[in-house]
């Protein structure tokens, strides 16, 4: 069980919310509005971390110099290409369209910070799809509206219970937050 300082969300993802609330980790939420942009040349890994430590140096300022912040970012990729959230109806059925029946992996970038004290990583989760039909698709995307999740789905809800036939890593990596690499992190805090 943790037994830390309370910590600094710097999301306002309700899934890491709930990741961080099961996990027994006190916090509270600070978010200042970040860009989430990356140099071109960055390797895949490094991309969600660099945006990370651009969410934690945005809310710095309204935290105590002793506040322990933790940051992330999820990217899902598929081919070497980063697929962000979706724009609209249409390009979250066709995001979703490209995943059937087919892997893809989520990475999700970590910074937690204290002072001058930074513990940077990166996990990666591998997904596989079983191919879906239009049908479920769309139903997905009418009842559920995944507008503000990377790869415009998340695992938790029904199209991960019915079209996931796999994964091979860390399942809440996939929610957005590897919480008990960041449990394990924590304890050098």
């Amino acid at each position: 069980m943790y037994k830390g300082e309370p910590v600094i969300l710097a999301s306002q993802s309700p899934r890491r919310k709930q990741l961080l609330e099961q996990a027994g980790i006190p916090f509270q939420v600070k978010v200042v509005e970040t860009a989430e942009t990356f140099p071109p040349e960055l390797a895949i890994p490094d991309i969600p971390v660099h945006i990370a430590r651009q969410k934690a140096a945005a809310v710095r300022d309204l935290c105590a110099p002793t506040d322990i912040i933790v940051a992330a970012d999820t990217v899902v990729v598929l081919d070497n290409n980063i697929i962000g959230k979706p724009k609209d109806r249409e390009d979250a059925i066709g995001i979703l369209t490209r995943l059937s029946g087919r892997e893809h992996r989520v990475v999700t970038g970590v910074i937690i910070q204290q002072g001058t004290k930074e513990v940077a990583f990166s996990k990666t989760t591998s997904v596989h799809f079983k191919p879906l039909n239009v049908a479920q698709i769309t139903y997905y995307v009418d009842h559920f509206k995944p507008y503000d999740k990377a790869g415009a789905y998340a695992i938790q809800e029904w199209i991960g219970a019915v079209g996931i036939d796999s994964i091979n890593g860390c399942f809440y990596n996939v929610m957005g937050l590897p919480v008990s690499r960041v449990v394990e992190e924590l304890s050098g805090f």
